[in-house]
């Protein structure tokens, strides 16, 4: 699987860490793109609050998805201003509950390599029979 450079530039130009309420409260650092199975990108950032209540940049992207109606992705990537990052476990639980297809989601893990979701979570308790 190939990465998504077009996904990469749509995260790349959201992403940028800016304060909240307090300095130590933040949002942007982490931005998602992902393409649906239809072919809309819907994008999203992180927002990091205190007591956890914050949401991840994936969850701000699913959310875009869900509003226009759709489930299915075909692609997704993450980025701090200095790398790709691979989902967090609550953020791969999240895609492949939305839809259990995702499984199948190309998921950008490195400038050069993006693999299937379903090899981020082996032996997936909604893929057992």
């Amino acid at each position: 699987m190939a990465p998504d450079d077009e996904l990469i530039r749509a995260a790349r130009s959201l992403v940028g860490g800016f304060a909240l309420s307090r300095s130590s409260l933040e949002a942007g650092t982490v931005a998602c793109a992902l393409r649906s199975a239809g072919g809309r990108i819907c994008t999203g950032i992180c927002v990091d609050l205190a007591c956890g209540i914050g949401f991840c940049a994936e969850h701000a992207a699913v959310a875009e998805l869900l509003k226009h109606r759709e489930t299915a992705i075909a692609s997704i990537v993450a980025v701090s201003t200095t790398s790709i990052l691979p989902p967090c476990g609550r953020c791969r639980e999240l895609l492949v509950q939305v839809d259990s297809s995702n499984f199948a989601t190309a998921v950008t893990v490195a400038p050069d390599r993006a693999v299937p979701l379903r090899t981020l979570l082996p032996d997936h308790w909604l893929a057992l029979p």
